[in-house]
């Protein structure tokens, strides 16, 4: 529950940072409509979009570390991911050398079906551009995918970048309906609380992963035990145990004990 949590914080936090990124797109929306409500419902449409998007994401990498899981190697990625998050404040610089041009051949096609939605002024455009405008790099969406890997369900990763994306509407739908209001100073002042809000993520994802026994935020390793694997341990011990009921009692009880 506490990681869950940590995605909706991510997301509001993160959100200031979004102005500053994601912002131009939302003050050029073409919202459809002449009124408060008929833009209020365009602005949600286009983040409705953005959140869908961001559920696939969770599912797609929500499923690798469900993969992770089924291996036995859930409590590892729980810290290697938890480590990533804390490396990418404290070593940014590893993560902005990376040249703007690095992803064109998959962001130019995205960014050309994006300026042909917004020539049509309709609810249906507006959701679609949503959905495109989720897949546009973004470093605050990698963090949040890594927190997918990390869950280690296909549900969860949904659950995570879903939550995620509910967090960043409220501040880019407020941009949307009411322009940039927010003054750079105000903004400056709450991306600087973003860095340690990403860290306390990661230690939550380590300590996962370390299995130290903690009620909710470390539970004990017992718990990460990948269900595929007792399954198996206790379909072996049921068939031993029908085997041998008859006549080698003593069998079943070694067999449990293994």
């Amino acid at each position: 529950m506490e990681i869950l949590l940590s995605a909706i914080f991510l997301g509001l936090m993160g959100s200031f940072h979004c102005a500053g990124m994601c912002g131009p797109i939302a003050l050029s929306l073409p919202l459809h409509g002449n009124n408060l409500w008929q833009k209020s419902v365009g602005g949600l449409l286009y983040n409705s979009g953005r959140t869908i998007t961001y559920g696939i994401l969770g599912a797609l990498f929500g499923l690798i570390g469900q993969g992770f899981h089924i291996l036995g190697l859930q409590q590892l990625i729980s810290v290697l991911m938890g480590s990533l998050m804390i490396i990418s404040v404290m070593l940014p610089f590893l993560f902005r050398n990376r040249k703007p041009g690095s992803f064109e051949f998959f962001t130019s096609p995205l960014r050309r079906a994006i300026q042909k939605l917004f020539r049509k002024r309709s609810f249906k455009g507006l959701f679609f551009i949503g959905l495109l405008n989720g897949f546009l790099p973004c470093g605050l969406v990698y963090l949040a995918i890594a927190g997918a890997i990390g869950t280690g369900s296909v549900y969860l990763g949904i659950a995570f970048m879903v939550l995620f994306g509910l967090g960043t509407i409220p501040m880019l739908l407020f941009i949307s309906l009411l322009g940039n209001l927010l003054s750079n100073a105000i903004r400056i002042r709450v991306n600087k609380f973003i860095p340690f809000l990403i860290i306390f993520i990661g230690i939550l994802f380590i300590l996962r992963g370390l299995s130290l026994g903690i009620p909710y935020i470390s539970p004990p390793a017992e718990k990460l035990t990948p269900a595929i694997h007792t399954n198996k341990i206790g379909q072996r011990i049921t068939s031993e145990a029908i085997k041998h009921s008859c006549c080698q009692p003593d069998t079943i009880n070694n067999e449990i004990m293994k």
